[in-house]
């Protein structure tokens, strides 16, 4: 009787001791998963996508204030920018001066940490504010001038016809200013789709990049909207309307 009486308690001690040892080494591998989570985030982030939403509408109708876009983090530096892309770049000086834009926290620390962290491993957004976003008109040596006889803008002395842009009604010229710029090397020209509405190349000549975004100011191409999900879409760069704007060599 005292030999069984011991063999349990034995086996309920190795008993125990393998559920402790289970359940340490299921934290454990909880653990590693989720660090491994963070850097394959951390590096997602520092090298491929991004995640920004959209703080104005410069960009409307094709983006609306509060979407949320994934950015492709490889162009221009592995992938070329071409003409009509969307692309989001960082303040080249200047250009959010006076700008409104929406709060990226709520006052709550605790939410507003959450935050902080995932835009840090590229699952959130709350950086956005720092950044703007703007279509490609012009690239590194295009000369792009508005506005002909029928309101339109042309790159390379050929005129664009314009989907995405957005005129107020009774509006047929696509832009309100007459202009003529030549790109200069590692620059780009861009605009806002909202046209009447957008303080992009047009507007920013007195800031020190003269109005043209630096190329090692852009962070990637805009290529999805993720949400809201009933507005799920590819953006495309309308390769049609730039079609005969080439420069010799290109």
């Amino acid at each position: 009787m005292t030999d069984n009486t011991s063999f349990l308690r034995r086996r309920s001690r190795r008993d125990d001791d393998g559920k402790k040892r289970g359940i340490g080494t299921f934290l454990r591998d909880v653990l590693i998963i989720f660090v491994a989570a963070l850097l394959i985030s951390f590096l997602i982030k520092t090298f491929l996508i991004r995640s920004f939403y959209i703080p104005s509408g410069s960009m409307e109708n094709t983006l609306q204030i509060n979407d949320r876009i994934i950015v492709n983090e490889l162009v221009p530096d592995v992938v070329s920018v071409k003409r009509g892309d969307v692309v989001v770049f960082t303040d080249p000086g200047g250009w959010l001066n006076g700008t409104p834009t929406i709060s990226a926290t709520s006052g709550n620390p605790v939410s507003d940490g959450i935050s902080w962290f995932l835009t840090q491993v590229g699952l959130g957004a709350q950086d956005s504010n720092d950044h703007l976003i703007k279509r490609v008109i012009g690239l590194p040596g295009d000369k792009v001038e508005c506005c002909n006889d029928f309101g339109q803008m042309s790159v390379n002395g050929v005129p664009l016809t314009e989907p995405y842009v957005n005129l107020p009604a009774g509006k047929d010229r696509v832009s309100a200013d007459d202009f003529s710029v030549t790109v200069p090397a590692g620059s780009l020209w861009v605009m806002g789709d909202n046209r009447y509405n957008s303080k992009d190349s047009r507007y920013n000549g007195d800031t020190p990049s003269k109005g043209f975004v630096p190329m090692a100011d852009v962070v990637g191409r805009a290529f999805v909207i993720t949400w809201p999900f009933d507005r799920w879409t590819w953006l495309g760069d309308y390769p049609d309307v730039f079609r005969g704007t080439e420069r010799e060599g290109e």
